[in-house]
């Protein structure tokens, strides 16, 4: 058998026999249940209108009241319910100040017999329900005593299994039933059964999973408003309600106790064998957290007061379960901040903040609840878990791929929702939460779930079956309540609020380290380069100095070429004049990475001119180059010429590494809109996408760096475009197959 919890559910619509419909739970899902129309047959129900008229009266009134009991349509007087004081000011008083859903209760004896009459307002009228009394007095005494003893222990649970075994365990000795069991739901509305007492020839339930369409959206809502149901006699005939003449519309039993239920359910504890079966509610903040479900092989009416005392267990039990779930929330978040501390301290004090990461992979892991985590940085990679290389390697990127810039995040339990493809490489590994803190060197910081792939004990297919019954094509209940195995696919438990809460906060404090040991770096680099720039000028020129002085000795001796002084004074003197040059551009980037700037002067200067040197001195220095010049005869500027001159210089030059060897350069100068440009084209291949995003960049990736001018700092091209920006005008990279062409536009007068 399967125990599925009490589902106050309602039959479908009932249609044709044999008509094709795709039935299953969802169409109980729009049954108005609060509405049935009927009450179970172990008490009658009135309903009194502000007029004082018994609007609603249940068919069973006279039969268990006499023949004091009102009529449909009559208005209440002092004879009826034999005059009992008692009744009377019950509904009299709740007539006088109406309180939809508060019920108030009391012991009354009429026609004989003892009743639990309990009234509740309901949109402006009085409900009065007369329920049976099963037991005598002196037993409710009894129930008292451990009604008072239960809650006193239940208080003293400190974890959320003990809590749930004594809860079923003391509500089995409340009520006789024979079986009791704690139902706890999950993210999906589905839920396991987590405590279990029964007696000892039933089969046990304990872990057992049911899918979330046992209990329809509308009867979920029914059991946070109605916190306690019981069915007394699942084969007792349901009584129905009958309005006055003249009374149209249904009335709304939402509150009722004596409300019946689906006759789906009743044949579904029918066919389990159950004869009676109760519900309790567990609410925790307006939610409905889990329930404790109720069954008995036989009928069993459990007496009203004795169920208010397990609905007040089961508020107490609630708040357990708030203060428990608030303890595991502080306790997990004292843990999650403890790791953070520690992580960003150590991210903190070292240069490699993926190293920081995978020393703390496992505790990184356990805070998640992820099943592995990635950590990529560069060219490293660290795995923690059992995840396969490839996989991680496809995921990261994957994750570059997207581009997903600085200080973003992104989370899914479902990666083939959001990357078919990377789902069909990443297997049993779906659920995804990426930190992305450092997009420039591919830093991620990566936790991964496995799909639900445990063996889930199912009470029984959660799409069942249908066939033609007494009420048309309809539900009925599980043909076999053998456990049935379903594995969850492609889905991952999803992360919940505290892991986003976390992984942001941790993302953030990633995000500062890096930036406060990014600008000490910037800082240190600056000032280093600010000191070589100034302390290596004096050496330098003294060098220069000597190798001069080397050249005029050989001068003087008649031998500039070939004596080994003359050799050596050229080859210093051109060293110097290249460490001079590196030296400028580390001043110059010094100046563009402090407040300060490059500095600009203008004059008139005859841009055409300026070129012309320029390319004299290429020609003199690499007689082997070819250059095409384009120019007019001449193109006054207000520039400043020096760094003009170093603008040009660093294209030619770039031109020059960079061409095909025996390829001429271009050079075209021109005017247009008021604009002098400027381009330089070398014949080569385009420029690879991931290259030509850092072309204007300080510092390229190592990777990208030419073999062919190996001496080079990769500078030229951000001075020159600091440069040109402080002029107002732009410089910029295209390829007009088979050249590579860098043009520079220049305002020909400042604006």
């Amino acid at each position: 058998m399967s125990a599925a919890p009490p589902v106050d559910g309602a039959p479908p619509h009932a249609a044709p026999p044999g008509a094709d419909l795709p039935l299953n739970l969802d169409n109980c899902a729009r049954e108005p249940i609060h509405i049935p129309g009927l009450v179970q047959s172990h008490g009658a129900l009135f309903a009194f209108s502000a007029d004082r008229v018994a609007a609603y009266v249940s068919a069973n009134a006279a039969e268990l009241l006499g023949p004091s009991a009102p009529a449909a349509g009559q208005s209440l007087s002092s004879a009826h319910f034999e005059g009992d004081a008692d009744v009377h000011a019950a509904i009299d008083d709740l007539l006088a100040m109406p309180d939809d859903g508060l019920p108030a209760s009391s012991e009354v004896r009429v026609n004989g017999q003892l009743f639990d009459l309990v009234v509740h307002g309901s949109a402006g009228m009085v409900i009065a329900e007369f329920e049976l009394r099963p037991v005598a007095a002196d037993a409710m005494a009894d129930f008292a005593l451990k009604a008072h003893r239960a809650m006193e222990r239940i208080k003293r649970q400190n974890s959320m299994a003990s809590l749930l075994d004594f809860a079923v365990h003391a509500v089995r000795q409340l009520t006789g039933f024979d079986r009791v069991m704690a139902y706890r739901f999950r993210h999906d509305d589905s839920g396991d059964v987590v405590a279990e007492d029964r007696i000892e020839t039933l089969e046990p339930f304990l872990g057992r999973r049911y899918p979330a369409s046992d209990i329809p959206a509308q009867a979920r809502r029914l059991y946070v408003v109605n916190t306690l149901r019981l069915i007394a006699d699942v084969h007792a005939v349901p009584v129905p309600v009958q309005p006055a003449p003249g009374v149209t519309g249904s009335l709304d039993m939402s509150h009722c106790v004596l409300r019946s239920v689906s006759p789906i359910h009743i044949e579904y504890l029918q066919n389990m064998g159950v004869g009676a079966s109760m519900s309790i509610s567990i609410v925790v903040n307006g939610q409905l957290w889990g329930m404790l479900a109720c069954h008995h092989m036989a009928p069993l009416q459990v007496p009203y007061s004795v169920r208010m005392a397990c609905d007040v267990l089961a508020q107490i039990l609630a708040a357990n379960v708030q203060s428990l779930t608030a303890r595991d929330h502080a306790r997990r978040s004292a843990e999650a901040s403890d790791l953070r501390t520690r992580l960003i301290e150590a991210a903190l004090h070292t240069d490699d903040t993926a190293a920081a990461l995978a020393a703390m992979g496992a505790d990184l892991a356990a805070a998640f609840q992820a099943h592995a985590v990635l950590i990529a940085e560069e060219s490293k990679l660290h795995i923690e878990g059992e995840v396969p290389h490839e996989v991680a390697m496809q995921v990261i990127q994957w994750l570059d791929e997207a581009k997903t810039p600085a200080g973003q995040m992104l989370a899914t339990p479902s990666l083939r929702q959001l990357a078919p493809a990377l789902a069909d490489a990443t297997g049993v590994w779906c659920g995804l939460l990426a930190l992305s803190f450092d997009p420039n060197a591919h830093g991620w910081l990566v936790l991964l779930r496995k799909e639900q792939l445990e063996t889930i004990q199912w009470g029984g297919h959660p799409e069942k079956t249908y066939k033609i019954g007494p009420l048309g094509p309809r539900l009925t209940p599980r043909g076999s309540f053998d456990v049935w195995r379903e594995t969850v696919r492609d889905t991952s438990v999803p992360w919940d609020a505290d892991d986003i809460a976390f992984g942001r906060r941790l993302l953030d404090e990633l995000l500062r380290a890096r930036s406060a040991r990014v600008a000490e770096v910037a800082r240190g680099r600056t000032e280093l380069m600010a000191m070589l720039g100034h302390d290596l000028r004096d050496p330098l020129q003294s060098i220069a100095m000597a190798a001069r002085l080397l050249g005029k000795e050989a001068e003087a001796a008649g031998s500039t070429g070939t004596s080994t002084g003359g050799r050596m004074g050229q080859r210093i003197q051109a060293s110097s004049t290249r460490m001079a040059r590196m030296i400028s551009q580390v001043l110059d980037m010094s100046r563009l990475q402090t407040v300060g700037g490059l500095e600009i002067q203008r004059a008139p200067v005859d841009l055409t001119v300026l070129l012309d040197d320029l390319l004299d001195e290429m020609r003199t220095a690499h007689p082997g180059v070819q250059l095409i010049r384009e120019a007019p005869d001449t193109l006054p500027a207000q520039v400043d010429g020096d760094r003009m001159a170093q603008v040009f210089s660093n294209l030619i030059s770039n031109a020059r590494h960079h061409g095909a060897p025996g390829e001429a350069i271009v050079v075209r100068l021109g005017q247009e809109d008021g604009a002098a440009t400027l381009a330089v084209s070398n014949v080569g291949p385009p420029i690879a996408p991931e290259v030509e995003a850092q072309l204007f960049n300080a510092f390229k990736r190592r990777e990208h760096a030419n073999p062919r001018n190996r001496s080079g700092l990769g500078l030229g091209l951000y001075i020159a475009q600091a440069i040109v920006s402080a002029h107002g005008g732009q410089i910029g990279y295209a390829h007009a197959e088979p050249f590579v062409v860098f043009s520079v536009r220049i305002p020909l007068a400042p604006a």
